[in-house]
């Protein structure tokens, strides 16, 4: 029997509420926004954060899941449908397996944009940076394990931000490029106000090799190196528009992120959307709103660039390997060789560390 029951509070307590079939709206059922625990048996489920499947979605398989917000889905479910049996879901749309090794509690900044240059990670609050020598120089960074906040002055003062789990490859396009002073983790039971929140990251394709699995070697058909925006700097800044020309369904700015080995994978042909794994990082760009108390936008986040003699960098490697006779493609962030280790499926896997 295929079903999924939500649970009011980590670790299968407090309120439930049982689904066996799509459920549009969560709000009929007073569950809307609730959710901090759910087991998915017989088949995956895809949860939403807005009604009707829509908003940011992700796929479920059969297991149980006790804390949400170790995958950034606490208390922000609204809708939820049965995937079937034959559709074909990406990598990059599931959740990380139930039971998986959940992620250090860390916040990394990058003193470049796409995570480059000098780096430095924090594991617990620092209410000044400045004794770290990294006041004020962050242009990207990764959150893993908790949400965290990040303010522009010393001790959590001034204009802040939380950030969820994720990869943020520039803080310029949020409007936080080397102006963190002081940073902490947000307690787990904490409920933050939607417009506190930083624009979604993107999530990384979990390679992690499960418990037990068992690897294989593929050779690798093809590869090419996809670039950046050639010989260009791009940034977002807010500009102020007037009311009539704002453009009010211009969607909050989302930007691609590129870190780590894996990026996205897919069986068979397509083209390089349906990866889905890059999005502005290749073309430079991200915009946004911002509203004021009328609910009319008052200023809209626009790109500019600037020319960069030699500045074409690779954004990715677009790769093509067979296993067992099918095609793979998958997308890395750093220049494959001749083979790709592979699970039993020919998903691509990250090798274990040495000990």
């Amino acid at each position: 029997m295929a079903q999924a029951t939500l649970y009011a509070n980590d670790g299968f307590t407090g309120q439930s509420l049982r689904m066996s079939g799509d459920t549009p709206s969560l709000q009929r059922y007073q569950f809307n926004d609730r959710a901090s625990s759910i087991v998915v048996v017989g088949t995956r489920w895809e949860v939403c954060q807005d009604d009707n499947f829509r908003g940011r979605c992700t796929v479920l398989r059969p297991g149980r899941y006790t804390a949400l917000s170790d995958i950034g889905l606490e208390d922000g479910i609204s809708s939820a449908r049965l995937i079937a049996t034959n559709e074909r879901v990406s990598d990059n749309r599931y959740a990380p397996l139930p039971g998986a090794a959940p992620a250090a509690i860390s916040i990394t900044f990058f003193e470049d944009e796409r995570f480059q240059g000098r780096s430095y990670t924090a594991t617990g609050q620092v209410p000044n940076l400045k004794r770290t020598g990294f006041n004020e120089h962050a242009a990207s960074a990764v959150v893993s394990g908790e949400r965290w906040e990040v303010c522009d002055n010393k001790r959590y003062q001034g204009q802040c931000m939380v950030l969820r789990p994720g990869q943020y490859p520039s803080l310029a396009a949020m409007g936080m490029q080397n102006d963190i002073t002081s940073v902490r983790v947000v307690s787990r039971n904490t409920r933050v106000a939607d417009d506190r929140y930083a624009p979604t990251p993107m999530q990384a394709f979990d390679a992690r090799r499960r418990n037990g699995e068992r690897l294989y070697e593929a050779d690798i058909t093809s590869s090419r190196a996809v670039l950046a925006t050639s010989g260009q700097r791009c940034w977002v800044e807010s500009t102020q528009v007037p009311a009539e020309r704002s453009g009010a369904n211009i969607p909050g700015a989302m930007v691609g992120a590129l870190l780590g080995g894996i990026l996205g994978h897919q069986v068979g042909n397509g083209t390089g959307k349906d990866i889905a794994t890059v999005g502005g990082v290749v073309a430079g760009g991200a915009f946004g709103a911002q509203f004021g108390r009328d609910g009319k936008p008052t200023t809209q986040d626009v790109q500019r660039c600037e020319a960069v003699p030699g500045g074409a960098q690779p954004a990715y490697w677009d790769v093509t390997y067979n296993f067992r006779g099918t095609d793979h493609r998958v997308q890395t962030a750093s220049a494959p060789g001749n083979r790709i280790t592979v699970n039993e499926r020919g998903e691509p896997r990250e090798q274990d560390s040495p000990r």
